[in-house]
């Protein structure tokens, strides 16, 4: 493979994220721009019962088309046979493990897009496969890589961190179950913020919102607020031993997916995921006793 251009291949156009990250890569006049790598190949698959996949693939699908030429190919073993590496970008977090699973024997690195999938039990069986077949495999939000998130774990000024709060939009999807919708934005933060290592999770949730508070074996804490009232604003209090900061994660001009993309591309190149295999998992189950948190009230460990 090109050490300038690696073959990107997409799998599933029903996202937005699929047009953005095209955009980055291949549009070298963006003050951000990603280089060393370009679409090259896509397969487009759509969920019958997911509004925000069968409304939107068309479009998307077109925006490819029309501005980069991308080649749509007819299923995901020829986008992963045709590739360097994958871009597993499905919007319906439920058939993340049966696209894995069709193109995990190629051995090509792959990036899956947040959720890795919407149970426990599927996430093992991806990172399983991925172990099986000596696939690198990295899952996640672009909020991870928020530039003003960061910077803010960066500076190790005011000591330690101690704890985090963060908050965000959590939309309800009846098919991505609770906070496997939006939710996992604000528990990705959380996790770049705290790291691994939650042992319990306690929910108090109405129409309105959520408000969730994990509690890690070392003591420290993270909560998190999600708002169903419009606000659709992402931030965190990052507290340490001598102070604490707020983190606007959009007050960067550096947008999120080149961030993403940047730790991509690193994973591609060398295939090592600058996150953990068990820290997605954790992050899948995190949200997979929020759930039932949020059901009954009562606290969940993981």
């Amino acid at each position: 493979m090109s050490e300038q251009n690696l073959r990107l291949g997409l799998i599933g156009l029903d996202t937005s994220h699929v047009v953005a990250f095209a955009e980055i890569l291949h549009d070298e006049s963006q003050p951000y721009h990603v280089p060393g790598g370009k679409i090259t190949a896509a397969y487009t698959s759509v969920s019958t019962d997911f509004e925000m996949s069968y409304s939107r693939a068309e479009g998307f699908t077109k925006q490819l088309q029309d501005s980069y030429s991308i080649p749509l190919l007819a299923s995901p073993e020829a986008v992963a046979e045709a590739c360097d590496a994958i871009l597993l970008e499905s919007v319906d977090g439920r058939v993340h493990y049966e696209q894995f699973q069709r193109i995990a024997g190629f051995g090509k690195p792959v990036f899956i897009d947040k959720p890795l999938a919407i149970s426990s039990e599927e996430a093992k069986a991806i990172i399983e496969l991925a172990a099986r077949h000596h696939v690198p495999v990295m899952s996640c939000s672009s909020l991870r890589y928020s530039q003003a998130l960061l910077e803010a774990k960066a500076d190790e000024s005011n000591g330690a961190i101690i704890g985090m709060d963060g908050y965000g939009p959590m939309v309800i999807q009846p098919t991505q179950p609770g906070l496997f919708w939006y939710g996992i934005h604000v528990v990705e933060m959380l996790y770049a913020g705290l790291g691994r290592g939650c042992r319990k999770v306690t929910a108090v949730s109405n129409e309105d919102g959520d408000c969730i508070v994990g509690e890690w074996f070392d003591g420290r804490m993270g909560t998190l607020r999600g708002n169903r009232m419009g606000n659709g604003q992402f931030g965190a209090l990052l507290h340490r031993r001598q102070g604490t900061q707020f983190i606007d994660v959009s007050g960067h001009p550096k947008p999120y997916y080149s961030g993403l993309l940047e730790h991509i591309l690193g994973m591609f190149r060398t295939g090592i995921s600058p996150i953990e295999p068990e820290e997605m998992l954790e992050i899948v189950r995190f949200m997979e006793a929020s759930n039932e948190s949020r059901a009954t009230g009562k606290p969940v460990t993981l």
